[in-house]
């Protein structure tokens, strides 16, 4: 390719306007002025490298991205997730479909019922990184700021997917911090238990017990669930990866449920669900409402502590200690992927102490085992293994 001319392209401003204007020429040689939409600089100038790039090779005009609103690239997205079914899709009051991390970005780009947003010239990678520090400066963990970022990922790849664009702006996700650990007790359960409403205990023993994703466990009806096995069964479009499974239930749920009438629409009720939630683990030490203030001096109160997913980590820990082989495991709580199930298996001290309990057991003979693990011998205490009398295990 023949290098350019010097003057074949190049930025400049109009007196009155802040957005930088570019000059380029066209495969003929007409001369092609126009705005690149954004008053900085380092902005205009990746614009202006692309279009004379995609110009010289017979590729998509100015004029035709800038056709291309933030909109259109958000209404290919929901329809993206429309195809494929996706859990993560859920309808508005007003009957809108919506994503999670999506109005952040519709306020960011300016999309509105009577706006379509944004052009697609104005969606770059610095535009991307504008928003990520505005919402964290707004207070958005960075876990919530990314669930946004990967939506623009997403529906910019699909415009490039569909052929509306050619170059596809690097979005790049915040660090987030390291996964939760947080996992419950079964002592801690029911101390939780018993703190929280009548209508909202079932689901949180079935949580607590089972580990089904808090959306599957809402969206389960009467016919799904047979009490004389006793389980539930999910189907496909009720679950994350789209696999239909069945989930056992522990005796004391199964009580419950046989006392329910009448067995019809959902079988657990999540009323008030967060409120509650966090009134009652605070009562029982798990969490705790901080005081906030707003820069217009508005106080309001944020939950930190234990969460209700944690009932998911809780009950994969249980199910694997008690046993229950892994894949088997992972078919009750619906994991898909081993990675993220070891995430889950969360491992105590006491899981550690224990295990070498279990060593010792297995591999001294009865009498010995008998001596050495004596009456003094603590199960998570001070002591573990005790020989003639004295701690041979101390913290």
């Amino acid at each position: 390719m023949a290098k350019r001319a010097k003057g074949e392209g190049g930025l400049f401003r109009v007196k009155g306007s802040k957005n930088w204007r570019l000059q380029y020429y066209d495969a003929t040689g007409k001369q092609i002025r126009t705005s690149s939409g954004t008053p900085v600089k380092q902005e205009a100038l990746s614009v202006l490298r692309r279009l004379m790039g995609d110009n010289d090779k017979g590729l998509v005009s100015l004029t035709e991205l800038k056709k291309i609103s933030y909109g259109d690239l958000r209404a290919a997205l929901i329809a993206n997730y429309q195809e494929k079914g996706n859990a993560s899709l859920y309808q508005t009051d007003d009957g809108e479909e919506n994503i999670g991390g999506l109005k952040a970005l519709d306020a960011f780009f300016g999309f509105s019922a009577d706006n379509p947003g944004v052009p697609f010239t104005q969606i770059t990678t610095d535009a991307a990184r504008r928003f990520a520090k505005q919402r964290v400066k707004e207070g958005f963990s960075t876990a919530t700021v990314n669930r946004s970022l990967a939506c623009l990922r997403r529906m910019l790849q699909i415009a490039h997917e569909d052929s509306k664009i050619q170059h596809v702006p690097k979005i790049r996700l915040l660090k987030e911090p390291p996964a939760r650990k947080g996992f419950l007790s079964i002592g801690e359960f029911e101390k939780l238990l018993r703190k929280l409403p009548k209508n909202l205990q079932p689901l949180i023993l079935f949580l607590y017990w089972c580990g089904v994703r808090l959306g599957e466990a809402e969206a389960i009806e009467w016919p799904q669930v047979d009490l004389t096995v006793p389980c539930i069964r999910l189907e496909e479009d009720q679950t994350k990866n789209d696999e239909a499974r069945i989930v056992p239930l522990p005796p004391v749920l199964v009580k419950i449920l046989k006392a329910v009438e009448p067995k019809t629409g959902r079988v657990f009720d999540a009323t008030n669900l967060r409120t509650e939630w966090s009134k009652a683990c605070e009562a029982v030490g798990l969490g705790k409402r901080v005081k906030q203030t707003s820069q217009s001096g508005n106080i309001w109160y944020a939950y930190e502590g234990l969460i209700v997913h944690d009932l998911r980590r809780s009950a994969v820990r249980n199910l694997v200690n008690a046993g229950v082989p892994e894949r088997i495991a992972m078919k009750i709580s619906g994991h898909k992927t081993r990675s993220v199930f070891d995430r889950y298996h969360i491992v105590s001290t006491g899981d550690v102490v224990e295990a070498m309990q279990k060593v010792v057991v297995h591999t001294l003979p009865p009498k010995k085992v008998a001596k050495r693990l004596g009456q003094g011998a603590q199960r998570f205490g001070d002591s573990l293994v005790t020989v003639e009398g004295k701690s041979a295990v101390s913290h």
